[in-house]
């Protein structure tokens, strides 16, 4: 014999229970079949809405009522086109029955729990008959007997207890008689010994065809629902969770107290003494393997099973100096919710007995309080306990796995990976079994932490890093292509699976948390939504993705004033805009401080050199204990391309005009020209060697004319370059008569800093600099003679792109 159950969206419509139908038929063909259905899907919440309506004199009840008979009889004509009269009539009758009940807590304003068990009674009723009749329009041997008749309990309505002496012994002299092959039973309902209808409350329907499985002593208890098995963890919030083959019943009442829908804890209780395995399966896709749960030796090694969530948690803290030493206080605070019905999910104390926090179901809160409250009414007043304090809008994640306790470590690597995201704990709870960590966190953090715990304990160690990118110009371009073409290798690779879940420029920005489709990205931006900074700061804030990282691809005073907002939301940053390293000292402090304190990588190695690992350098070099004494560097590429095409054949405005077109400027070439950029660089390299420094400290010695200096706007600025030609080709001059070549170079000595245009002579190291090409001299005490010298391309967009990139899989491998 087997014993089937089949929950509310197995036959929530007329196809779901085709598919019901065909699974029986198949079953029927080799064994006797008992089949226990839910409610169709939806039905019991509407019969609820439709009693309190009526108990609340809201004539809407009339229309819920509509809607619920719609709904039978649309799935009875669809299932039975040509032979619905028979099934109608009675359908029609019992619904009839309902109306007059609902007409009567209409009149006399009340729904006690004994009436609502007869409420809600209708929706497994009506079910299982029309499938049962449905069977047999088909030809099928099956019949429906009425699980009332059998479930025998006590009077506690709404949430019943069995009595299982009565219920086994009916059970088991029903089906020796039984002579068709398919007996379909509602679930969820059944009858108190004084002949009062009652229901065994949440997850019932699981529990009638636990205890029937019980009775029969089959092989096999099969649950049937809309998911193939249970997960290792929810799949609606984390893609990647799978089906676990093979759990514990141990395990399985873990996940399922703490939230994994597809079983309720109860159901295992009257087939776990017995051993009687239950086989979750997927009634959409009845060839998946699903999930056994038994208590057979699976010999799996896993230490995490699976990791739940329970929503909707109100956080009570007890505290007071007067509960140390005083022994009774715990009883009475569990007294007190246990006279109000009140189900304590979880509960921490603190070894100095200063507090007792429980967690509960919000909607219980308030009760939960006033009742606290006024049983502890004298030791608040004496100021010996506060007032209950209520914190909601919180979660309860959990870990669970039998072999937990075999592996050490498992709670550093769940409290160390939700600290790295920013995911605030406010309550922790373990086991002396430690079968079951679990973790009070907000409401808001659930996805995020869900999928940060699954990554670290279930996936191949591959971490996804979701970037968000500002500025998708010239560089921003670029660094969009190269992750684009990397993806695959750095998932093979790295194990980092890199998504771009954000975009912006100056006029649109795109959001998808699955990833923009790098294919068309340009399409897909131009068609976003108007783009603004603190709306991109708040779209990538309450997208609450784990290991985010904002990267600033501009040159934007206004994008680097949200530094600070990206890294208190535990969110990193990679940028290579240098306004906010350069700006005053306690900003760039703050921002160092931010990044430590809520563990957001704050990196900027394009500031300085764009690709080169001239910052990473430096910061290796403090951080293995050397210290620098002096830095000699020519740190613009832009400028280094500028006087090695300037000769006295060439118009410098036409060089500078060249350097910009080439994206080797910024927008406004005055940055560059003036100074300010290498000034910018210097200062930056400064305080990562320990200097307080700020830009007006250092000494900057302008090349351009004076009408340069003084130019109003950019266009302005290039006028000055056509009409000043003879004092630039003077400094060359200059320069070509002692030998030498002009190069901007940047120095750092003894605590000050200096920017100029300098004539370089032939036997120094900054002679033979080409192109666009940077270089850092780094002296230090163990570099006194011969520095540490680092050389390379410093500007264009590919090779600041690639530092950009760098910058991000740090992050990754951080």
């Amino acid at each position: 014999m087997k014993v089937l159950k089949f929950g509310g969206t197995s036959v929530g419509s007329s196809k779901n229970i085709n598919n019901v139908i065909n699974i029986l038929e198949n079953y029927s063909k080799k064994d006797t079949v008992v089949c226990v259905v839910s409610a169709v899907g939806g039905i019991t919440d509407k019969l609820l809405l439709a009693g309190n309506q009526a108990k609340n004199k809201d004539i809407g009840y009339e229309d819920a009522f509509n809607t619920i008979k719609k709904i039978h009889f649309n799935i009875i004509n669809e299932l039975n086109p040509d032979k619905s009269a028979a099934i109608i009539d009675y359908v029609d009758s019992k619904l009839s029955e309902l109306k007059s009940l609902l007409d009567g807590i209409y009149l006399i304003n009340e729904l006690s729990p004994k009436t609502s068990d007869k409420l809600v009674s209708f929706g497994e009723l009506l079910s299982s008959f029309i499938i049962a009749e449905t069977m047999k329009n088909r030809g099928l041997s099956a019949d429906c007997k009425n699980s009332q008749e059998l479930m025998i309990t006590n009077s506690n309505f709404t949430k019943a207890e069995v009595n299982y002496a009565t219920t086994n012994a009916n059970i088991k002299g029903y089906f020796k008689s039984v002579s068709q092959q398919i007996t379909i039973l509602p679930g969820f309902v059944s009858m108190s010994v004084s002949g009062e209808q009652t229901t065994l409350g949440r997850g019932g329907s699981d529990f009638t065809a636990a205890i029937v499985a019980a009775a029969l002593q089959v092989e096999q208890l099969e649950i049937w629902t809309d998911v193939s098995g249970m997960f290792t963890t929810n799949p609606k919030l984390v893609k990647q969770a799978y089906p676990i083959e093979k759990i514990s019943y141990q395990e399985a009442m873990e996940l399922s107290h703490f939230g994994a829908k597809v079983l309720y804890p109860p159901t295992v209780q009257p087939v776990l003494n017995l051993n009687i395995p239950i086989h979750i399966k997927n009634t959409l896709e009845p060839d998946a393997v699903g999930t056994i749960i038994s208590n057979d030796k699976t010999g799996s090694t896993q230490a995490v099973k699976g990791i739940s969530n329970i929503s909707n948690i109100a956080l009570l803290t007890l505290q007071g100096s007067g509960m140390v030493g005083i022994p009774g206080f715990s009883r009475r605070l569990f007294e007190i919710l246990s006279q109000e019905k009140i189900n304590i999910i979880m509960i921490t104390q603190a070894s100095s007995e200063h507090s007792i926090c429980l967690g509960i179901d919000e909607k219980e809160a308030e009760i939960a309080k006033l009742s606290i409250d006024t049983a502890f009414e004298n030791e608040i007043a004496l100021h010996k306990i506060d007032p209950i304090i209520i914190e909601k809008d919180l979660s309860i994640i959990a870990l669970v796995g039998d072999n937990m306790k075999n592996h050490q470590g498992i709670s550093g690597k769940m409290f160390s990976s939700l600290g790295k995201n920013n995911i605030n704990i406010r309550a922790i709870a373990q086991g002396a079994s430690e079968k079951n960590i679990s973790a009070v966190i907000a409401e808001s953090d659930v996805k995020k932490a869900l999928n940060t715990l699954h990554e670290q304990f279930f996936e191949t160690k591959t971490k996804q890093l979701n970037v968000f990118i500002t500025g998708v110009g010239n560089v921003g371009e670029k660094l969009v292509e190269q992750i684009k073409q990397q993806r695959k290798y750095l998932k093979e690779n790295l194990k980092i699976n890199l998504r771009i879940v954000g975009l912006s420029n100056s006029r649109k920005m795109l959001f998808d948390e699955e990833g923009i489709d790098l294919k068309n990205w340009k399409i897909l931006l131009n068609e976003g939504e108007v783009a603004s900074l603190e709306g991109f700061f708040e779209s990538t804030k309450a997208m609450n993705l784990r290991n985010s990282i904002f990267v600033d691809v501009t040159a934007n005073s206004d994008v680097a004033d949200f530094y600070a907002k990206y890294l208190r939301q535990s969110i990193g940053v990679v940028a290579c805009n240098k306004i906010a390293c350069s700006s005053n000292f306690e900003n760039y402090k703050l921002l160092k401080d931010l990044s430590l304190k809520y563990n957001a990588p704050y990196l900027f190695e394009t500031n300085v050199g764009a690709g080169l690992p001239i910052i990473d350098t430096l910061n290796n070099l403090i951080t293995s204990g050397d210290k620098v004494t002096s830095i000699h560097a020519v740190l613009s590429g832009s400028l280094n391309f500028v006087f090695n095409n300037f000769n006295d054949t060439t118009k410098f405005y036409d060089v500078v005009k060249q350097a910009a077109a080439e994206g080797y400027t910024e927008p406004d070439p005055r940055i560059d020209l003036s100074g300010v950029d290498v000034a910018r660089k210097i200062l930056i390299l400064a305080r990562e060697s320990g200097i307080e420094m700020n830009l007006e400290d250092i000494e900057n010695t302008p090349f351009l004319s004076e009408s340069g200096m003084k130019s109003d706007s950019v266009d302005d600025f290039y006028q000055t370059l056509i009409s000043d030609e003879a004092h630039y080709q003077s400094l060359y001059a200059s320069a070509k008569a002692k030998g030498c070549q002009l190069k901007y170079v940047a120095q750092f000595n003894n605590g000050k800093a200096s920017v100029s245009l300098q004539e370089i002579s032939s036997d120094h190291p900054f002679y033979n600099l080409e192109g666009k090409d940077n270089i850092v001299m780094f002296y230090t005490q163990r570099y006194k003679e011969q520095p540490m010298i680092i050389k390379g391309a410093g500007a264009g967009a590919d090779v600041t792109a690639s530092g950009l990139f760098a910058d991000i899989i740090r992050v990754g491998n951080n």
